[in-house]
């Protein structure tokens, strides 16, 4: 099928951005993504045209989601760009990222992996919990492996989660495997906290700090205003902005200004 989106969007920078862990980019041009059960492969055919494997009913209810396409990133440029001086820069260098929305469970998870490992490392334990207990689909291309729910990771031992590269992240892993099976943290319900509310109770679970939390209720809940602190961004604001946070001067855009400066700082050749 071929759709047209008239906003900023570019397939590459947001493979790479750092909230997506199993992108896969082939020879030409097509990018595969994966959320639940659903699997799109989506290829620039023009300035604004592209091609998509899914029919018009997948693109509006969950691939449209996905990529946030009800916000106009062009928009947010124009308001925010002219705030603060690097921050222009940042968001220039990185026109077309997106936030994605995109599961809770897997963002939990996923965020609780990333502590201090690299992007390959964190796809690898991502890839590597999926072939260990994800379900198989077929999706005409290739065949994949889902990232495994709750109730599929449910008699996860530590010995098998440390197979997966998790290290000592595995006991985080299985604390919140644990809370979300008891219902002690409902993943569902969660979505109607506040934001400061969300954050707390992310908190709850072993070994989710501010960061990771942060993480999960930015690409896992949409919540726009939260901004996770790694060590990229705060470089960027002791280098780039002498000390001095910007994100307060962005509201429920800083989460979303926060990309670019991560995507800025990762990506930028070294001055």
């Amino acid at each position: 099928m071929q759709i047209q989106i008239k906003d900023d969007f570019d397939l590459e920078k947001i493979s790479v951005s750092g909230q997506c862990f199993r992108v896969r980019q082939f020879e030409d041009g097509t990018f595969r993504f994966i959320t639940g059960e659903h699997v799109i492969y989506i290829r620039r055919e023009g300035t604004d045209q592209f091609f998509v494997s899914c029919d018009e009913d997948n693109w509006k209810n969950i691939w449209s989601v996905y990529f946030d396409l009800g916000r106009s990133y062009g928009e947010i440029y124009r308001a925010e760009c002219d705030k603060h001086p690097f921050i222009q820069e940042a968001m220039g260098y990185g026109r077309g990222l997106r936030v994605l929305r995109q599961n809770p469970w897997e963002m939990l998870v996923t965020f609780i992996i990333s502590q201090r490992k690299s992007i390959p490392a964190i796809s690898k334990s991502v890839e590597m919990l999926a072939a260990k207990y994800g379900h198989c689909i077929d999706t005409g291309y290739e065949s994949l492996r889902t990232f495994p729910t709750p109730q599929e990771m449910a008699c996860a031992s530590e010995d098998e989660l440390m197979e997966c590269s998790l290290g000592y992240r595995t006991k985080y892993v299985l604390d919140a495997l644990h809370q979300v099976l008891t219902g002690s943290l409902d993943l569902d319900s969660v979505s109607a906290y506040s934001d400061e509310d969300l954050l707390s109770k992310l908190q709850n679970v072993h070994g989710v700090g501010k960061k990771v939390a942060n993480c999960v209720s930015l690409f896992g809940y949409g919540r726009t205003g939260c901004v996770p602190v790694d060590v990229w961004i705060s470089r960027a604001i002791e280098k780039e902005c002498k000390g001095e946070d910007p994100f307060h001067l962005f509201g429920e855009n800083a989460g979303i200004i926060q990309q670019y400066v991560f995507y800025y700082e990762k990506r930028h050749p070294q001055k």
